[in-house]
């Protein structure tokens, strides 16, 4: 069944979309063929069907299948990673700063969409405009918890970015390892313990202006 092609109104002619609702419903069918067939196997013939559009209406807003694929990608790693970056902002409490990193992950690889896999399990990880996407969502992580590391414990940036990376590593590992292992933890509980781990070690690094 085509997915939100639109209504018809009495001539039989089908809604033209503006551009910007027709391109979210492209990407929306992308995402779903993307994710079940993968990117080799997937054609434009059957995202253009799975939009209940033309082909020549899907050619006018992605030249081809990688700048699809690569819209997508764009889409959900800019999310993961602004999700990271409001955890860091959303409260002063670092236990919960912890805690709301480590629940983004969950949340992205729990969703019902599956376009973790996009990032995390592309049959594309060497086409390097895929690659620099990826690499961009650690980074970008890695960067938003540098800098808090920085502001409350006054380390060097060499020391608070590798700190980081350690966070961001342990929290992406464990919630792919989660989801793959079938879920046998609840999923807050899993967050807990992944929190509660992670905050066992930057915890103990002090604050600026208190003792070692």
């Amino acid at each position: 069944m085509a997915v939100g092609s639109g209504s018809a109104p009495a001539t039989g002619r089908p809604t033209r979309l503006p551009r910007s609702a027709r391109r979210k419903q492209l990407l929306e069918a992308a995402q779903e063929v993307f994710v079940a067939q993968g990117y080799h196997a997937a054609a434009m013939d059957d995202i253009a069907e799975r939009a209940g559009v033309s082909k020549p209406v899907l050619y006018q807003h992605f030249p081809g299948k990688l700048e699809l694929y690569l819209a997508l990608l764009d889409t959900h790693c800019d999310a993961i990673v602004a999700k990271v970056q409001s955890a860091m902002s959303a409260t002063n409490d670092n236990k919960e700063r912890v805690r709301g990193a480590v629940q983004a992950y969950f949340d992205f690889v729990d969703h019902e969409s599956e376009a973790f896999r996009l990032v995390f399990e592309s049959d594309l990880r060497n086409e390097p405009a895929v690659r620099e996407r990826v690499e961009r969502v650690e980074s970008g992580c890695i960067a938003a918890i540098t800098d808090t590391i920085i502001s409350d414990t006054g380390v060097s940036r060499a020391r608070a970015e590798l700190l980081a990376s350690g966070l961001v590593g342990a929290a992406e590992t464990a919630a792919q390892f989660w989801l793959a292992a079938g879920r046998q933890v609840p999923k807050a509980e899993a967050e807990a313990l992944v929190a509660a781990l992670n905050w066992r070690g930057i915890g103990s690094f002090p604050l600026q202006g208190e003792p070692a």
